[in-house]
Parts: C-alpha cells; sequence; structure tokens
C-alpha cells in the first residue's frame, strides 16, 4: 500500500473539522489517514473494505500459524489416509 505520508497524515483537530471530506477520500482512494494527537501518530482511519480485507488476512495467517503447529506436533495424515478414511465412510452411509 503506497500513499503520501504528507497528505496521509492529519491531526485529530483537521480530521473533527473534515470529517465527512476525510471519510470520503478513504473510501475513494483506499489509502488510510494517521491521524496524530500533540504530535503523535494515536489512530488511523481507514475505509470498511480495507478493514475487512486486512482482517481476513490476519485470520488467514492464524490458521496457517495453527496448521503449522499442527504439523509440528505430528497431528497430520496423509491424504490417502483422509481419501481412504472418507470413502469408508461413505461406505458406511450408503
Amino acid at each position: 500500500m503506497a500513499f503520501n505520508l504528507r497528505e496521509n497524515v492529519k491531526p485529530i483537530s483537521y480530521i473533527k473539522t473534515n470529517a465527512a471530506d476525510m471519510m470520503k477520500y478513504v473510501n475513494e482512494s483506499k489509502n488510510p489517514i494517521i491521524i496524530t494527537q500533540n504530535g503523535e501518530a494515536r489512530a488511523v482511519l481507514m475505509d470498511i473494505e480495507s478493514y475487512q480485507d486486512t482482517e481476513d488476512a490476519f485470520a488467514l495467517m492464524n490458521i496457517i500459524k495453527i496448521a503449522e503447529n499442527d504439523i509440528e506436533n505430528g497431528y497430520m495424515k496423509n491424504a490417502n489416509e483422509i481419501f481412504c478414511e472418507l470413502k469408508k465412510r461413505l461406505n458406511e452411509n450408503a
């Protein structure tokens, strides 16, 4: 995500005064705005779609981490074992 920091860092007073414009900007540009308070970065304003994409990416990374831990701990089966078990279950239910 490339964006111009000079344009995308705003003090909270500016955000308060121009809230509607800032909302329009993040929704159209998909660029976040870093909100400062007393000269320090304190929050980020971003569009909901980008936020959801970020949350989805974190969820996927967590699933991958769990899978890696399972592999390290030996909690896995090869694909042939799984397919044999599934076929057996399907035949039992048929």
